[in-house]
């Protein structure tokens, strides 16, 4: 009898342990685990190219990717523009070429969002209402926000082109020169 008193009780103490997340990192929680907080980020575009264009832009996990949410204005009324993550979050030039290319761990062709082939950082291209501003609300699948994978987003930078990606030119989308560019940081 006195082994089975010893065994119920273990066997609680071995679920309970099996269901305690591990940290991923330093202070974070692994965003797989059901009820983890959801790691949020910031993005505060800046103009660059001589632009006049900024916006701020909000970013949260979610269980199919990250949801981007913001305003970006300073653009001309009814204009559309490429808009992606790229892979270093590097604002400093004039010109925002720190930022480098799409961000693209997977090493695909550049194309449309939720097409077959696209770059992870590939996002549908943005359309400025007739007050100029563009009102973001996207769902990015594919990436993941502040868990250190090399699908994370945290630390990259959104780009914001002159004009419309086309979704076919290699590697970019020919969708011009940089406008505006924000590093993503987690809050």
């Amino acid at each position: 009898m006195r082994p089975l008193a010893l065994a119920v009780p273990l066997a609680l103490v071995l679920a309970a342990c099996s269901s305690v997340p591990v940290a991923t990192g330093p202070g974070r929680a692994p965003s797989s685990v059901p009820g983890a907080p959801a790691h949020r980020a910031v993005a505060h575009l800046t103009a660059a190219s001589g632009s006049l264009v900024s916006g701020t832009l909000q970013l949260a996990s979610t269980a199919r990717g990250v949801r981007v949410t913001g305003e970006i204005g300073g653009l001309a009324p009814g204009s559309s523009h490429g808009f992606h993550v790229h892979e270093t979050g590097d604002c400093n030039a004039a010109d925002a070429s720190g930022a480098g290319g799409h961000f693209n761990p997977t090493a695909a062709p550049h194309g449309r969002a939720g097409s077959r082939h696209h770059h992870a950082g590939d996002i549908d291209n943005i359309t400025a209402g007739w007050d100029g501003v563009a009102h973001v609300d996207t769902q990015l699948a594919g990436v993941s926000l502040g868990d250190g994978g090399p699908e994370d987003i945290a630390g990259r930078a959104f780009i914001v082109h002159a004009a419309a990606d086309d979704y076919r030119s290699q590697p970019s989308g020919n969708a011009g020169a940089r406008v505006a560019c924000g590093v993503i940081r987690l809050q």
